[in-house]
């Protein structure tokens, strides 16, 4: 009988993708390599500019600039970094073939050849040269063991496990599928859940249905207790095709069905993602038109007023003939009034998003503007120090920017009923550590501390997704308004007896008494009262709302210039 594999092993490419963010010890001997090379010129070239960019991870300028440079340079070791680096963003970009003929023009000679190898290993993969895939991981863990470090050597027994399955080669299959899952830490939840499926399918090719099944189930049960939406999904499509082969056609449909609203949700996400980027370019586009055509905007001004007043006179309509209907259907007065009362609300929170939008991506996309006509000019002048300068504040921007509109999602997601509650019991130490290792690199950049002094024996009830996001705008706004050398802690513990805190202390800038009594008084109100030009933004009522959510509360305590306290209750768990 056919039995097909259910979920495809994927190409895990973490040479890149993790290289590019894990302290590793080959990597960082050649990114200073690259430092070194342009430290100290003053006349910035095509291959000092691809250096710039593949530190910065701009691949797209990093391709071409690299394709330029090498129109002109000589000497062999820049060659072999170009070809090196441009193969790179080619991977980056999908041009697979093009990154096998950079890497394969890199020389013997080149000081980081165990860069090339992995490199090659994963594009052959690809392409789905297995021996040649096999041959270069294994060329690349036949090297010195002190250079890798974890992210390298689960890459490369990940996908040295998918090239033998591919191969039938079930033995080393399983064999280093089994070294990349000795790797991976408890708390990686999801490359658990994907090396068990992995497990599963090697078994399933061979089948050996019993092993396989039990790791089905267990990759299912650890999905259904993850946040990500999409193992869900492949999790229940998973057992609903092992069902269907066991002739059990009843569960079968039930996973199908698990499934489908599973891709349903993925997809309600991402189109409320693409609708609120249309929302941002509309607003963009409105505001430019504004300074282009001021007497035309004050014309539909009117145009849309009196519109205004013909719809309302119509909706007046509407309602009194709805309110004659009304008498005579009674039986549906609930129905009806459930109704207006949702269509109030998803009218409320979208003014609310245009606000959002319109508002505050004013500033940012004017101060952005403004730095690249800086930088513009500074590029004239080829003023280095002033490009480095107007670079690093664009992208504080772009990053600020990109923190508004996760708030806006969030915020959509939780108006729309699209964020999932799912409050359970959990240690709290291991949550708020997960947001603190995210914050670690930005307040080193400040040279901020961050302090740590957390309960382990703390037990909450709260949905885990919706607490780390009002942890992730609490430090984002902590290590934002604090001044370098400052310092942030964290500390958690007892509130009462049914009852935890946690508490995050700044020394930063604090708040005016006039802004801080506005967000104390933030508890009971919705978008529709809210004056967002006096200071209280989407962050901080997002914040209220998913606390409240949880049957906890926020308080603020601050001092202009002394820093801020915040302090969040929430209901204890029972173990």
């Amino acid at each position: 009988m056919y039995k097909a594999i259910i979920i495809s092993c994927a190409l895990l490419g973490g040479t890149y993708i993790y290289g590019q963010s894990q302290k590793t010890t080959k990597l960082n001997l050649f990114y200073k390599h690259l430092d070194g090379y342009c430290k100290e010129k003053v006349v910035v070239t095509d291959f000092c500019s691809a250096i710039g960019f593949y530190r910065n991870l701009q691949l797209d300028s990093c391709y071409v600039y690299a394709g330029k440079a090498l129109e002109v340079t000589k000497k062999q070791e820049e060659l072999d970094i170009l070809y090196y680096i441009q193969g790179v963003s080619a991977i980056n970009k999908k041009l697979f073939v093009k990154s096998l003929q950079n890497m394969n023009s890199i020389s013997e000679n080149f000081k980081f050849l165990g860069l090339k190898d992995h490199k090659l290993g994963e594009i052959h993969l690809v392409l789905e040269n297995y021996d040649q895939s096999i041959h270069y991981y294994t060329k690349w863990l036949n090297q010195d063991m002190r250079t890798k470090d974890e992210v390298f050597l689960k890459t490369a027994y990940h996908n040295m496990g998918v090239s033998h399955l591919h191969k039938k080669d079930y033995v080393n299959t399983k064999h280093y599928f089994s070294k990349e899952l000795a790797l991976i830490k408890k708390e990686d939840t999801a490359l658990i859940i994907r090396a068990k499926m992995e497990f599963a399918n090697a078994y399933y090719s061979q089948y050996k249905d019993e092993e396989a099944i039990a790791l089905f189930k267990e990759a299912y049960q650890l999905a259904a207790l993850f946040h990500d939406v999409k193992l869900k999904q492949n999790a229940a499509k998973n057992m609903a095709v092992v069902e269907k082969n066991r002739k059990r056609y009843q569960e079968s449909v039930a996973y199908y069905i698990e499934y489908g609203k599973w891709k349903d949700s993925i997809w309600n996400r991402d189109r409320i993602w693409e609708l609120t980027e249309k929302d941002k370019q509309l607003a963009i586009a409105q505001k430019e038109q504004e300074i282009r055509l001021q007497d035309e905007k004050i014309k539909q001004q009117k145009t849309q007023r009196n519109g205004l007043i013909i719809g309302s006179s119509l909706l007046l309509l509407f309602i009194g003939v709805l309110g004659y209907f009304y008498k005579l259907l009674i039986g549906k007065k609930k129905l009806i009034t459930e109704q207006k009362e949702q269509l109030d609300i998803a009218n409320t929170t979208k003014d609310y998003l245009f606000s959002v939008v319109s508002h505050d991506l004013r500033s940012p996309v004017n101060a952005l503007k403004r730095q690249h006509e800086k930088l513009l000019d500074y590029i004239t002048e080829k003023d280095l120090l002033g490009i480095k300068k107007t670079t690093d504040t664009a992208i504080t921007l772009t990053k600020s920017t990109s923190h508004l509109l996760n708030n806006v999602l969030h915020w959509s997601l939780e108006q729309s009923e699209q964020l999932f509650f799912e409050p359970e019991t959990y240690p709290l130490k291991p949550i708020l550590e997960h947001v603190i290792s995210d914050y670690e690199y930005l307040a080193t950049t400040k040279d901020i501390v961050l302090q740590t002094l957390l309960d382990a024996s703390i037990l909450v009830t709260v949905d885990k997704e919706s607490l780390k996001i009002v942890i992730r705008n609490i430090l984002d706004n902590a290590i934002k308004y604090t001044k370098n050398e400052g310092k942030i802690t964290i500390s958690s513990g007892d509130h009462t007896a049914n009852e935890c805190f946690i508490e995050i202390k700044d020394t930063g800038a604090g708040i005016p008494p006039e802004i801080l009594a506005k967000i104390n008084s933030l508890h009971d109100i919705t978008t529709d009262k809210i004056d967002r030009s006096k200071g209280v933004g989407l962050g901080l009522l997002l914040c209220h709302t998913l606390v409240k959510k949880n049957n906890g509360q926020i308080l603020f305590d601050s001092e202009s210039g002394k820093g801020t306290r915040i302090k969040i209750v929430l209901p204890k768990g029972i173990d």
